[in-house]
């Protein structure tokens, strides 16, 4: 393939180890400035904005995580893994082994029905056949959903938490079940204890809540312009790896402000393209992607981060308007639209 080729020529595959290294060193002066911080305040309010530097902090934790799932940062498949599951589990507090079998998934199939994980059914609809079967108070929700989304979002980190929990806590099959289980029982345990320990029950409450607040918000901001509102794959369609990859995903403009925002993920399409590139090396590549789309007549999807929120908020009030009330009167709906 001639993108291949050009990427492969240009040395885009090496690893980065020395920016990695980089990023590894300032989120650890970061947790341990937050943690001095915290200290100095003592049973002061203020800790609240140590609560949300956190937030900030392990979703920065999350996105190498993710990069180690991809094989990005370290040279074998091996050791990345042992990487990402210590950030995952002891970093984040999530299960390594549930985000892998996820997000491959979605990998293999962006937007697909039926394949992709991340557009089924949850408290947000993302198809307009699930919003059509919402009932009730969930389909007053539902119409409204894109306005809610990033209220929504603020819940997001406990909702991935609870998810980790509930894989290792299932029958089905586990990768390093009980490893991921006790460094994230650690995790938690050092965590909890201190904050609970050192804080006054509601000032640790309201820092626990204002940190998985900031974590829910960030992770979700940051995922949710990558495909939303793009193209839907039906079930039966084929196409292309190159097609489905880059006609599924969403750039967002900015350079290295933006990557260093979103850990890299403003280069959706060349992550698709190529999930085990290291981040420094995505905005050459997104060059070559981009001339080659340009010859080869494939659409290719960048936009700001503030316009690529408004398109998720209208997409998902377009799929939310199938959550009518099944009693409404037709004629009274049509006059509505008009």
């Amino acid at each position: 393939m001639v993108v291949s080729a050009a990427v492969r020529a240009q040395g885009l595959l090496r690893r980065a180890r020395g920016f990695y290294l980089s990023v590894a060193v300032v989120l650890g002066v970061a947790l341990l400035a937050a943690a001095s911080g915290s200290v100095l305040l003592g049973k002061s309010w203020f800790q609240l904005l140590i609560a949300a530097a956190l937030g900030l902090i392990f979703t920065q934790i999350a996105f190498l995580a993710h990069e180690a799932s991809h094989r990005q940062v370290l040279g074998s498949g091996p050791a990345n893994d042992r990487l990402g599951r210590v950030l995952a589990t002891l970093g984040v507090g999530m299960s390594y082994a549930w985000w892998m079998n996820k997000h491959t998934r979605h990998h293999a199939n962006p937007n697909k029905v039926g394949k992709d994980p991340d557009i089924e059914v949850d408290t947000i609809s993302f198809l307009p056949e699930d919003a059509a079967k919402r009932r009730g108070l969930m389909a007053v929700f539902t119409r409204r959903q894109g306005w809610l989304f990033f209220p929504l979002l603020t819940l997001e980190g406990l909702n991935l938490h609870y998810r980790s929990f509930a894989a290792l806590a299932s029958g089905t099959p586990v990768k390093g079940r009980w490893t991921e289980i006790a460094l994230i029982v650690a995790r938690f345990a050092l965590y909890l204890g201190l904050l609970f320990g050192l804080l006054p029950l509601g000032m640790a409450f309201a820092f626990l809540g204002v940190q998985m607040a900031v974590f829910g918000v960030y992770m979700g901001a940051s995922f949710a312009p990558n495909h939303k509102g793009m193209p839907v794959i039906p079930r039966d369609a084929k196409l292309d790896f190159f097609s489905k990859q880059v006609r599924t995903s969403r750039n967002i403009s900015g350079g290295w402000w933006a990557s260093a925002l979103m850990g890299g993920l403003n280069y959706q399409v060349e992550h698709h393209l190529f999930p085990n590139m290291a981040r420094p090396h995505l905005a050459a590549a997104r060059r070559i992607v981009r001339d080659h789309c340009r010859s080869a007549g494939v659409p290719y999807t960048e936009t700001s981060l503030l316009r690529s929120y408004g398109i998720v908020i209208a997409h998902l009030n377009r799929v939310g308007l199938a959550a009518r009330d099944p009693f409404v009167c037709p004629l009274m709906a049509s006059l509505r639209r008009s």
